[in-house]
């Protein structure tokens, strides 16, 4: 072996130790009931973090601030968290019957709530993943608040330098201010974060809402003083669990409640007798595969391929949503929103209410049986065994037990790729556990020919499922797309799922055992290729090409 490849090797050794101890940490700590960050019980987590260097948290281990994976981490936060000396994470504990006002973070479905000017409330329900996820994601921003306290404060902290003490008085006294001032202190924040002047104003443009157009100098504001409050007055910023959490994790408590109201829809319209095909996936492409050109025959006749479904996905297409969604609930589609706290709305299709006339589909495996679809949103992490687990087990009436009769599970979601890039396909052989020496080898349906004539890479191979996308870093992936392991990408549920479906189908008999499993991801980033990471942003309309692609395939199968 040469001296390079094992350097690489220990690398990857490193970055696995790493995370074993992060994991290891937010457990105990977890268990602990509480700890401060910034303190000796955070140090762990922090030391991790730093040694690994995730890709999506980008300069995190360097001297200058990291302005991307402070995007990334932001817009999966509650806004106003920068300002928060106590953050709280509770099990859904009754804050939606008080008087505060949800607070919904742009890119993840959780209920948050502001309870005073330094208190924040976050609520886990969607299992151990979430708490994992959030507290990756504050350790980066507490490290990151202490980057800029270091630049801020001089002569042994008597001090502080004049540019903060100019964004003080702009964010304390909410001036409204110039486009010159606004230049002038895009300036002052490329002297406190170490940035040039043009990365400062892109990450100010990136912050910026209509409702808060400088919500960028709030946010570095406020990142920076509660970190000098600590330094100055060991005013330590805390993290707590509350205990009705702590009791509750695991036990499957809203995925118990979510799958039983899926199964009451089923019994309540007389579909739970019927042959069923579960999906994950999205809310809109198999009810826009199935439904939208009988919906919009107009549109549909002057569209080619996937236009149809990109003229759906386009910024100005409300009405023609709103038009397949009305279309739809009239012919089979029933919508079950979320009650339990899983944030996983369902849809179920009745398909012999469907008109195949104008659609693409041949319904030939399906004549004369009448299935039934179920569609549940995506899953996160853990919540991916919970929520299928639970699913998969008879329903219970006062007087019998009914068994599902599941045909198929497909799973279609999207994943990181490690060689290609955005918008490409993977189809998995196999699913390999992260951390664990859990493997799960399975017949997929699906197969990489399937996919081949849309225009996107195809690639299939073993897939690893991450304990969290957000600590991945280059080394420990090159060495599972190098090694024998052969991966081809990651992604956070796939083993969870295939975990339950062979619990239910193998083990406890709550389903046939020659139930059809189909497993197909699209590209969202490449964390092997600068500046094609998560903290990139999304994929747009390219994404568009292969979500139809897995779902129209996925239904012609069903079909």
């Amino acid at each position: 072996m040469s001296k390079l490849k094992q350097k690489e090797r220990t690398r990857a050794q490193e970055s696995t130790n790493a995370i074993e101890k992060l994991y290891i940490s937010m457990r105990h700590l977890f268990s602990r009931g509480f700890y401060k960050p910034m303190g000796v019980s955070g140090e762990t987590l922090r030391k991790s973090l730093l040694l690994l260097r995730p890709e999506i948290y980008g300069s995190i281990a360097e001297e200058k601030s990291e302005l991307n994976g402070l995007i990334y981490v932001i817009e999966r936060l509650p806004e106003g968290i920068e300002e928060c000396q106590y953050i709280n994470l509770t099990a859904d504990e009754g804050y939606r019957n008080s008087h505060f006002k949800p607070i919904i973070p742009a890119k993840r479905r959780r209920n948050c709530y502001r309870i005073d000017k330094d208190q924040m409330v976050i609520e886990i329900t969607r299992g151990r993943s979430e708490i994992y996820d959030i507290l990756t994601h504050l350790t980066f921003l507490f490290i990151e608040s202490h980057k800029i306290k270091d630049r801020v404060l001089i002569n042994d902290g008597k001090d502080t330098i004049r540019e903060w003490a100019h964004l003080e008085d702009i964010v304390l006294h909410n001036k409204q201010i110039s486009n010159n001032e606004r230049d002038v202190l895009v300036v002052h924040l490329g002297s406190i974060l170490g940035r040039t002047y043009d990365e400062v104003y892109s990450a100010h443009k990136n912050f910026s809402t209509d409702k808060n157009p400088d919500r960028f100098f709030h946010l570095i504001y406020w990142l920076g003083k509660l970190a000098i409050n600590e330094e100055l007055f060991d005013n330590k910023r805390s993290i707590r669990f509350s205990s009705v959490l702590n009791e509750e994790i695991g036990h499957h408590i809203y995925g118990d409640m979510w799958a039983d109201d899926v199964k009451k829809a089923l019994f309540k319209n007389g579909l739970i007798d019927r042959p069923i095909h579960i999906i994950s996936a999205n809310m809109h492409s198999v009810m826009n595969s199935i439904y939208a050109t009988n919906a919009l025959p107009k549109e549909a006749k002057s569209s080619k391929k996937f236009e149809l479904y990109e003229l759906l996905s386009s910024i100005n297409s409300n009405d023609l949503q709103t038009t397949v969604k009305t279309y739809a609930s009239e012919n089979g589609l029933i919508y079950i929103k979320d009650k339990s706290g899983t944030n996983i709305n369902v849809q179920i299709i009745d398909t012999d209410k469907i008109n195949f006339e104008n659609t693409s589909f041949i319904k030939n495996h399906s004549k004369g049986e009448k299935p039934v679809i179920i569609v549940m949103d995506y899953a996160f992490g853990e919540q991916a065994f919970e929520t299928m687990d639970e699913l998969l087990k008879p329903y219970k009436t006062n007087d019998k037990t009914i068994h599902l009769n599941v045909e198929s599970v497909s799973i279609m979601g999207k994943a990181g790729i490690l060689e290609g890039g955005k918008g490409d396909i993977m189809i998995p052989t196999s699913h390999i556990f992260e951390g664990t020496a859990d493997n799960y080898p399975f017949k997929n349906e699906l197969k990489k020919e399937d996919l081949d004539g849309y225009g996107v890479k195809v690639f299939d191979g073993a897939m690893v499922t991450v304990l969290g996308t957000s600590l991945q870093n280059k080394d420990l992936l090159r060495f599972f797309h190098d090694s024998t392991w052969n991966v081809i990408g990651l992604e956070m549920e796939g083993a969870h799922y295939q975990k339950a479906i062979q619990s239910a189908s193998k083990i406890r008999g709550n389903i046939r055992e020659d139930v059809k499993v189909r497993y197909a991801y699209y590209a969202s980033d490449n964390p092997l290729e600068t500046g094609a990471t998560l903290a990139s942003g999304g994929l747009g309309m390219s994404g568009v090409t292969p979500t139809y692609a897995i779902t129209l395939k996925i239904l012609e199968q069903i079909f």
